[in-house]
């Protein structure tokens, strides 16, 4: 009796509602036998033994079922992850990218410990929603790959029965819950076109491409329970680090980014919070554990997670018992697995795509700011020409950084008057920094002037060296002009800097600000 209170108490069973327990059960059979294929079809994106994908599907789903926070939240690896994965799969195989795995385990546990997942916090939706459209337009193309022989397309008969399959298996996924409930799409259509491949004799002969590169895979599977398994690298620690450091970093910035969207989605939907202490812990075993047992490295999903959700998956037992169905699945059905057609985890893959293509992205872009649009734009370009997510993370900060600075930079004004005494006053508003140095220029009117000026900077900020160019370009274009020049409000770092400055800054040490320049000047 303790034991069960104290699973009750955990979330793991809900022993006031005895039905709960069976449901828990069903919903983990079901999701375990419909999660399978795609399992199979992100270890083909990463060019991985499927059971690669499918022990890190068992390892991260039991792990952060037991010891996550979420006991609803599916983690294993996702197409991000796989995706990452496939370069370094091509050029060192397998041992290196369990190495990597490793050594994302560590950054994943420095990040959290430095709380950088805060930072995630300031990505602009513009930069998630290119993520998205790049990482759906990336698994669209890893997909063009199963169309070819011997890197030709399929011959005529074959292409067209291999895009029959694909499109009956994604009609199948996304109408038959409109037409009914009782049957549960992300089990129809693996039985429905597995068995028409089977039954159908001209069918198999005509469409052996479907199945003949799962059945060249499995082939050579020894189907077991994953086993402890050291890395073995034939180069040195340096030398590996330096081949395994960039993708074990992008891997720990793509899990700590989309596991953290997962959550707070998950949050909005289920008006819950989550604890970070708790699902870290179980990201950390879990991924920690893949890199020693032969498996690919995991994080939250999205969609799958959203699902499960919808299905009513509350407690952990669901999660528990769908990873260790999926195991006994992979172990004893491998028969039944190997029959099902590569055309289905195709279609299967561009129902993944659909799902998560930030689709609204297309109608919005004429109507949001134009920098988001920009941002939005190039990220899914820039990522989609270079296959690179490294290169993708750096290029979404610069790009959303020059369009946040671009946008601030429009924003700078200046209230002006000439009062009584025939002196021209301009009120500056908002900071002056590199982006806006152009627009302050377009402020003033030099010639126009009288001839004595005054520029208050009581509502605006001098941030960085270019501003003090710009502020000592402007100071001797009115000397030029013969114009008495005064500067307000500046801070002590301004009146280090600005040439002049004892002629033309008025100082007032009650009301002068205090705040620092960004200049190497200062420095020396």
């Amino acid at each position: 009796m303790f034991l069960l209170k104290w699973l009750s108490d955990n979330d793991y069973i809900d022993l006031e509602k005895k039905w709960q327990i069976k449901a828990d059960l069903l919903s983990g059979i079901t999701v375990a036998l419909a999660l399978i294929p795609e399992a199979i079809a992100f270890s083909f994106v990463a060019k991985v033994d499927p059971m690669v994908g499918l022990w890190a599907a068992f390892i991260m789903w039991l792990m952060t079922a037991i010891f996550g926070w979420r006991p609803w939240m599916i983690s294993w690896a996702t197409g991000a992850m796989a995706v990452v994965m496939t370069p370094l799969v091509i050029q060192y195989w397998i041992e290196y990218l369990l190495v990597a795995v490793i050594l994302a385990w560590v950054l994943q546990i420095l990040f959290w410990l430095l709380k950088l997942w805060k930072i995630v916090r300031l990505i602009p939706h513009s930069v998630m929603l290119g993520f998205v459209n790049w990482l759906a337009i990336i698994i669209f193309l890893a997909q063009l790959d199963q169309f070819k022989i011997n890197w030709e397309w399929l011959p005529t008969t074959q292409m067209i029965i291999m895009l029959i399959l694909v499109l009956l298996t994604m009609w199948i996924i996304y109408y038959l819950p409109k037409l009914t409930k009782a049957i549960p799409s992300w089990l129809a259509w693996i039985v429905i076109v597995t068995l028409m491949v089977i039954f159908i004799p001209s069918l198999w002969d005509t469409s052996t491409v479907a199945t003949y590169l799962a059945q060249n895979w499995f082939n050579e599977l020894k189907w077991a329970f994953p086993s402890f398994h050291i890395p073995i690298i034939e180069k040195d620690f340096l030398e590996t680090l330096k081949i395994i450091f960039p993708y074990s970093l992008v891997l720990a910035i793509v899990w700590l980014t989309e596991s953290l969207m997962t959550l707070t989605l998950i949050d909005e939907i289920t008006n819950t919070r989550w604890k970070a202490n708790r699902e870290a812990i179980g990201q950390w075993l879990a991924n920690v554990t893949c890199g020693f047992f032969w498996a690919m490295w995991g994080c939250a999903m999205i969609w799958q997670s959203m699902i499960n959700i919808s299905n009513g998956w509350r407690k952990r037992l669901s999660g528990i018992s769908a990873s260790i169905f999926l195991i006994l699945f992979v172990v004893f059905g491998t028969s039944l697995i190997m029959k099902i057609p590569l055309a289905a985890l195709v279609g299967l893959m561009f129902m993944v795509v659909i799902w998560t293509f930030a689709w609204p992205t297309l109608k919005m872009l004429n109507k949001i700011p134009k920098t988001d649009a920009f941002v939005i734009l190039s990220v899914t370009f820039i990522t989609a020409i270079s296959h690179n997510l490294a290169l993708a993370v750096v290029a979404w900060v610069i790009i959303a950084a020059l369009a946040f600075a671009w946008q601030k930079s429009q924003e700078i004004t200046a209230k002006k008057y000439v009062d009584d005494k025939n002196i021209t006053h301009y009120e500056l508003d908002w900071p002056l920094f590199f982006a806006s140095v152009t627009k302050f220029k377009e402020i003033f009117n030099v010639e126009n002037d009288t001839k004595e000026v005054i520029i208050d900077f009581v509502n605006s900020k001098v941030m960085d060296h270019s501003a003090i160019e710009a502020i000592n370009n402007l100071t001797e274009k009115y000397k030029k002009a013969w114009k008495k020049l005064h500067l307000k409000h500046l801070s002590q770092d301004c009146r280090k800097l600005i040439k002049n400055a004892d002629k033309i800054i008025e100082v007032n040490v009650m009301e002068d600000p205090k705040y620092f320049v960004a200049d190497d000047k200062l420095a020396s």
